[in-house]
């Protein structure tokens, strides 16, 4: 009986780990191309004003900020200048994806979206086929 109980309660316990694990998204793309990395809210009651989004590269690299509902990047990483961008008018629908051009192999690696206040966090493998 005793270990019934412990086996429902290990049971009990797993699922609710499990229901914390979010599923990573894997894109790919070429050499030279452009790619849509996601992002979105599950929280579509926020205040523009009040959202705050960063996506970086392999948990450092600046690649794109949105402060308070508007484009920053004051201090994005130079290897991201002029080709990273984003789509404001899909911000009050909770999507903070951006795209990415002229991809190069440095590109590939892991992506990751922060959203707050809603401390929401996103992340995406990007890999870079070609030569």
């Amino acid at each position: 009986r005793i270990i019934l109980i412990l086996i429902c309660c290990f049971i009990g316990v797993l699922s609710v780990v499990i229901t914390k694990v979010s599923l990573q998204d894997t894109v790919e793309a070429i050499i030279g191309g452009s790619v849509v990395l996601p992002c979105s809210s599950t929280e579509h009651y926020l205040k523009l004003q009040d959202i705050n989004v960063h996506w970086r590269h392999n948990g450092s690299k600046i690649v794109y900020d949105i402060v308070k509902g508007e484009d920053s990047v004051v201090l994005q990483d130079q290897e991201y200048k002029n080709r990273a961008e984003s789509f404001p008018p899909e911000y009050l629908r909770g999507n903070f994806s951006i795209k990415l051009n002229n991809l190069q192999h440095t590109d590939a690696g892991t992506y990751s979206c922060y959203i707050t206040p809603s401390s929401e966090q996103k992340t995406v493998e990007l890999i870079i086929n070609g030569v």
